[in-house]
């Protein structure tokens, strides 16, 4: 028995999916389902992933490329330790 599958591709039940040459075998891949992902900055929204929930660092919502802001990074004091560390001196 033949079942209808995406714009008149057809597949047997129990054998593998043709993508147009490439076929994937049944019962191998893991699921792709909806997931909530959760920001750092607190912005939540949903994707699809084989991963349940998603908690990241960064996102569209705070990102300096999406934003056009950028983070400030502390480094005070980080040339006058380097150039401590190694005795160094300015001339």
């Amino acid at each position: 028995m033949k079942s209808s599958f995406c714009q008149g591709m057809t597949v047997a039940e129990g054998s593998s999916i043709d993508f147009g040459g490439i076929a994937m075998k049944e019962g191998i891949h893991p699921k792709y389902e909806l997931t909530k992902v959760t920001c750092a900055c607190g912005n939540v929204f949903e994707t699809k992933s084989t991963v349940k929930n998603l908690n990241i660092e960064i996102c569209n919502a705070c990102h300096p490329f999406f934003t056009g802001t950028q983070k400030l990074v502390d480094t005070t004091g980080r040339v006058e330790r380097f150039k401590k560390k190694y005795g160094l001196t300015d001339k």
